[in-house]
C-alpha cells in the first residue's frame, strides 16, 4: 500500500500504524516547493520509513503562488500519488470540512465531508496522532503554513472551533464528525434514487422532485473532475436554466451550462 506522509503527525502516525500492522508500505512524501527548506521535510518521512520497515519515494510538484494556493496545491499533490494512496485525514480534518462546505453551501453532499475511503485513521483525533508520535520520539513536521489565516481553514482550526466548544460547552468536532457519517448515509441513499434522472434532459430534470434534481445535478458537475460539490446558488441556477428561466449559466471553473432542443450541455 502507499501512504501519503507529509512528515506532520497525523501522516506520520499513518505509516507508524501501518507498519505496526505488519502492512507493506511505500510513503510518498510530495515537495510543493511552498516553503523555504521544504525539500528537508523529506527526510524526516525517509528516516520514520526506515525506521517503520517502509520503502521511501519523494516527488516534486511545482505551485506558482496566487489565487486559490491551497486547492492547486492539493490537486497538485494528488497528482502525483498513486491512485488510491492513504491519507492521514483525521476526525478533526472531516469536522472542519464539514463547516467549510456548510459555509459554501454545498449542501448535503458537503455536510457529509470526505469520502472515507483510503483515509484509515479517519476514527482518530488529532490530539492522538501528535500524543502517538510524542510516545515514539517523532518529531513531527511544523508547517508554518497551517497558521496563516489567509486560509480559511485555518481560521476555522484556531478561531472557529475554539468559539463553537465554548459555546456549546462540548467538543464540537467530535459531534460533527459524527453527523457527516450519518448524513453521507443520507445522500448515499438520495444518490441511488438520482441515477434515474438524466441531468441533461431538461424537461426530466425540471419535473424531478427538487431534492434528487439537485443530487443529479451535483453529481454532473462534478463528474470526471477533482472538484468541491458545487453550492446550493450554482444548482439553483442551472435548474433555472431547465425550466427555461434561463437559456444559459455559470457554474464555475470557466464552465456554462447551456439549454437547447431540451437539452443541457456543459462546456
Amino acid at each position: 500500500m502507499t501512504c501519503a506522509v507529509s512528515g506532520g503527525a497525523d501522516s506520520l502516525a499513518l505509516l507508524a500504524l501501518a507498519g505496526w500492522a505488519g502492512c507493506s508500505v511505500t510513503a510518498v512524501h510530495v515537495d510543493h516547493g511552498l516553503r523555504p527548506g521544504s525539500a528537508s521535510e523529506a527526510d524526516v518521512v525517509q528516516a520514520a520509513a526506515d525506521r517503520f520497515g517502509a520503502a521511501f519515494l519523494a516527488e516534486r510538484v511545482e505551485v506558482a503562488p496566487g489565487a486559490n494556493l491551497e486547492a492547486r496545491a492539493r490537486a497538485a499533490r494528488y497528482a502525483a500519488l498513486p491512485a488510491g494512496a492513504l491519507t492521514g485525514h483525521t476526525a478533526d480534518d472531516q469536522a472542519e470540512t464539514m463547516l467549510l462546505n456548510l459555509l459554501r453551501g454545498a449542501g448535503l453532499t458537503g455536510l457529509a465531508g470526505f469520502h472515507p475511503e483510503n483515509r484509515p485513521v479517519r476514527g482518530l483525533r488529532r490530539a492522538e496522532t501528535h500524543a502517538l508520535c510524542a510516545e515514539l520520539g517523532l518529531s513531527p513536521v511544523q508547517d508554518r503554513s497551517n497558521d496563516d489565516p489567509r486560509f480559511r481553514r485555518n481560521r476555522v482550526r484556531s478561531e472557529l472551533f475554539p468559539l463553537l466548544d465554548d459555546i456549546a460547552q462540548r467538543d464540537v468536532a467530535a459531534v460533527l464528525a459524527r453527523q457527516a457519517a450519518g448524513l453521507r448515509d443520507d445522500g448515499q441513499l438520495l444518490d441511488e434514487l438520482a441515477l434515474a434522472i438524466d441531468p441533461t434532459d431538461a424537461r426530466r430534470l425540471a419535473a424531478a422532485p427538487v431534492a434528487l434534481a439537485r443530487r443529479a445535478i451535483r453529481r454532473w458537475l462534478r463528474s470526471g473532475a477533482e472538484l468541491h460539490p458545487p453550492d446550493a446558488a450554482t444548482v439553483e441556477r442551472v435548474l433555472a436554466v431547465a425550466r427555461g428561466e434561463a437559456v444559459a449559466c455559470e457554474v464555475g471553473q470557466g464552465r456554462t451550462v447551456r439549454r437547447a432542443s431540451g437539452r443541457l450541455t456543459l462546456s
